[in-house]
């Protein structure tokens, strides 16, 4: 199964699919993408392993998510993917098009063939005003269209506001 977890900052989804991943019966891989580029950053990172299992796997990944998730992806695993946004993120800061281009055509690619369960998280942007800067307004455009296609792609789809879950797309929770 695939499922994406869209929220804004703050808005349960990472606990959402935390819990999700918990309840599966299956061995979890965590496949972070987030860089400790400074000390918020580093401190964010910091409260998401405490929240975590020990025995939970954890894989950082800021750039070939699609090959990491071909080389885990087992039908006897869960792999929870926090978060795609700051993946994108990474992507757009290498400034090479061409790269972006084909590391999200693998992410798209792959999805579909992948064995076990898929969790994916993302912070949703588009709900706000149109941002000043080409950079932002950009990013707001990548990941719109890319939660469009991840969307598509996937059989469940969860909105989450203050922490709690609106089902978007397939079975309830």
């Amino acid at each position: 199964m695939r499922e994406l977890i869209l929220g804004g900052a703050r808005s349960g989804k990472s606990r959402l699919a935390e819990k999700l991943a918990a309840d599966s019966g299956l061995a979890v891989t965590y496949i972070a993408t987030s860089q400790a580029l400074d000390g918020e950053m580093s401190a964010r990172i910091r409260q998401h392993r405490e929240r975590r299992p020990a025995e939970w796997a954890l894989i950082e990944e800021p750039i070939a998510l699609a090959q990491v998730l071909q080389q885990q992806a087992r039908i006897d695993r869960c792999l929870l993917v926090d978060c795609l946004t700051l993946w994108l993120t990474n992507l757009l800061m290498l400034e090479d098009d061409a790269r972006l281009i084909a590391e999200r055509e693998a992410l798209l690619d792959c999805l579909a063939e992948l064995p076990g369960r898929i969790i994916l998280v993302s912070n949703e942007t588009g709900l706000g005003v149109v941002p000043m800067g080409e950079l932002t307004r950009r990013y707001v455009d990548e990941a719109g269209w890319l939660h469009q296609a991840i969307a598509e792609r996937c059989q469940r789809v969860i909105f989450t506001v203050a922490g709690l879950p609106m089902l978007l797309k397939g079975e309830p929770l």
